[in-house]
């Protein structure tokens, strides 16, 4: 089976932080501490007026860091993502109009699904990788799990409540390509400009996906 780009760049990542930002030089701050724990992409949150800017200025200052546009909801924003030099897009759900603008789009996409249905639709488009969203209250790990009989070539990447202790047991499923999740960059730790705290993070989910890959089959 050949396999999409955005299932190959989730693949190599394997971790992706998601990150909400406030400003330009914070997130600059964000990646830069990212990539020095080991890190290889960001995903950057449409949830505020700097996130578009913030792509730009990362992809400039940290240009071995692949940041992406997250929380794409519409063509609209599909759009202005690209434009601001998002290197992939990901989105929390995929009803058909957005499903429809991703299918056009120049930059990897990683549509968000949280049902069975949701993600045999987006099988029947082509998509071979996904966001499922918000995993914990869909059932966690039992959910990936329950998921990988019916579909077993769909790469999940499970975002939304997942916490540190629980990375290594989310990787360790086969249908997990990648784990997202906004732990790794804590609201009060930027606020209080404690970049220190992010590589550390960073840095423990770089040695635990390390530790995942070298085990033996």
């Amino acid at each position: 089976m050949k396999h999409s780009e955005a299932s190959i760049l989730l693949r190599r990542a394997g971790v992706m932080p998601v990150v909400t930002v406030d400003d330009v030089a914070s997130a600059v701050g964000i990646a830069q501490a990212l990539t020095e724990g080991g890190l290889f992409a960001l995903e950057v949150a449409l949830r505020s007026d700097a996130a578009l800017a913030a792509i730009d200025a990362i992809r400039r200052a940290v240009p071995t860091m692949v940041v992406g546009a997250g929380t794409v909801l519409d063509a609209r924003q599909l759009t202005a993502a690209q434009d601001a030099g998002a290197q992939f897009v990901v989105t929390p759900g995929t009803p058909p109009a957005l499903a429809d603008a991703l299918l056009k789009a120049t930059v990897p996409v990683i549509p968000g699904a949280a049902t069975a249905s949701e993600l045999i639709a987006l099988v029947a488009l082509g998509f071979d990788a996904a966001k499922l969203f918000p995993v914990e209250p869909l059932g966690g790990i039992a959910m990936v799990q329950a998921l990988r009989g019916p579909l077993p070539h769909m790469g999940l990447c499970p975002t939304g409540g997942i916490v540190e202790v629980q990375l290594a047991d989310y990787l360790a499923q086969p249908n997990v390509l990648c784990v997202g999740g906004s732990w790794l960059v804590r609201h009060e730790s930027i606020a209080g400009g404690d970049y220190v705290s992010v590589r550390d993070a960073a840095q423990r989910a770089t040695d635990v996906l390390k530790a995942m890959r070298d085990v033996p089959g």
